[in-house]
């Protein structure tokens, strides 16, 4: 017994180690019973390695990147996105617009402009092939880059793709902690992100590329921070050029910029804006505002045709009038729907959901009380998930948002959240693939549940303060 206690670190490291093996190399998405174990068993080692206060900083970023290097050389077993990624990447290399064309068109046509396009389209599958590209412009030029040096090989490109990603968490990580020492949270909170066993598999496993986006959105959050609000503007672009949901962030800046009363955090002590000379804030908002807007329009100008906006509007319109998985209120929603109206209602809901959403920015932004960065982020979390809760499509690899988010607010809703979710994957159990909404009503439950909880407890502590 003494000996596992005094050796309980470094099993759990060996454990996770080969759980991580398994998962990257011995496992299909269909096989839910095994998906679930491993992941669960995860999730155990990763709870109990935050637990530990005798690990290091500098060990917990050498484990985070030794589990990630476990994924290396394995093909993602849980998404086909990657198989997209690797074709806009190749079209560009030929020197072909991604946004102009539909991998089915060129297929159907017998036409075959890049090397393994049947795999690769085969691989992406009918329904992803009959879109256009709805990947921003710098998330192009990162797809480009695998095709730029291995043109030939999936496996070279997959190679490449995810050593971007672990780049760019390991830049997270690095930005991640000098934000929360700055905001005099503990450094550790970043390893809720960084030893995640969500973040691992869903980011560096199967290729999403919430990492580079959150990579520049943090940084950006970081200058914002030191006040070098030129600096953050034409980084938040750049997050915005890789996934376009920092959007929804930006009505929230209007108080950070505007109120007198605002305050940063500097050697532990609240620093207000009018110490810091904002006299123009509003003007320095507007200015804000067109520096992320005119340098999300020039990476956007390359691929510039009289088409691109049409094809790259009805592409992200998919995703509210067609697309269903792992809803919450939005199957409620439908429900009422097929009680009233006897059939699906998403081409209505649909139109709706970003209205709602963009209601409860205006309330945040306008209404509530943001005096500190805190605030703000507990309000970025807040409106982010707000969308998500009333989505129609909901892809676990969504919450890698919230989830980096929440590290610097009071709220850990989206770790419990990023241990449920995968509960979704349940619906590829099946052939075809079929939800079942008892199991997503489980996971929407827990994560309410606990919101809830954090909610309360926390109106509670500020009364007590108070």
């Amino acid at each position: 017994m003494s000996f596992l206690l005094k050796y309980r670190d470094s099993l759990f490291i060996l454990l996770s180690i080969l759980l991580y093996f398994l998962f990257a190399y011995n496992l299909e998405r269909t096989n839910f019973p095994k998906l679930l174990l491993l992941w669960l068993s995860l999730f155990g080692c990763f709870f109990l390695l935050m637990k530990n206060h005798n690990i290091s900083f500098k060990n917990l970023i050498g484990i985070a990147v030794l589990f990630r290097l476990i994924f290396l050389f394995a093909s993602p077993n849980l998404s086909q996105d990657f198989y997209r990624f690797i074709w806009d990447g190749r079209l560009l290399f030929e020197g072909i617009n991604p946004y102009l064309s539909l991998p089915e068109t060129f297929i159907k046509q017998n036409q075959f402009p890049i090397t393994d396009a049947q795999k690769l389209y085969a691989g992406m599958g009918e329904l992803n092939g009959s879109h256009y590209t709805n990947y921003p412009p710098l998330n192009q030029l990162l797809f480009f880059i695998p095709a730029l040096f291995s043109s030939k090989s999936i496996f070279g490109s997959i190679i490449i793709l995810r050593l971007q990603i672990l780049l760019a968490d390991i830049g997270i990580l690095y930005f991640g902690k000098k934000l929360l020492e700055n905001l005099n949270l503990p450094i550790k909170n970043i390893f809720w992100y960084g030893l995640n066993p969500f973040i691992i598999i869903e980011m560096t496993g199967n290729l999403h590329f919430e990492p580079v986006m959150l990579f520049f959105l943090i940084f950006s959050l970081y200058k914002l921070h030191q006040k070098k609000w030129i600096w953050s503007g034409l980084l938040l672009a750049c997050s915005i050029s890789i996934k376009l949901i920092p959007l929804l962030f930006l009505p929230l800046f209007y108080q950070l910029f505007t109120k007198k009363s605002f305050k940063f955090y500097k050697n532990n002590n609240f620093i207000s804006v009018e110490e810091q000379t904002k006299p123009f804030g509003f003007i320095k908002l507007i200015s804000f505002y067109i520096i992320i807007l005119a340098t999300v329009i020039l990476l956007f100008i390359p691929f510039y045709s009289s088409t691109l906006i049409e094809n790259y509007a009805n592409s992200i319109g998919l995703w509210f009038r067609n697309f269903e998985f792992n809803a919450s209120f939005y199957y409620i929603f439908r429900e009422i729907g097929y009680l009233f109206r006897g059939y699906n209602e998403i081409a209505i809901i649909g139109k709706i959901i970003p209205i709602l959403t963009i209601l409860f920015l205006i309330i945040l932004a306008f209404l509530k009380k943001i005096e500190t960065e805190i605030q703000l982020y507990t309000a970025i979390l807040f409106a982010l998930c707000f969308y998500y809760f009333t989505a129609t499509t909901m892809h676990p690899w969504y919450l890698a948002t919230p989830l980096i988010i929440s590290i610097f607010t009071k709220y850990k809703f989206p770790v419990v959240w990023s241990l449920v979710i995968i509960l979704s994957y349940q619906a590829y159990a099946n052939t075809p693939w079929q939800e079942n909404l008892w199991i997503v009503g489980l996971e929407y439950s827990i994560v309410y549940a606990f919101m809830i909880y954090e909610i309360q407890k926390n109106l509670k502590n500020k009364v007590h303060i108070s």
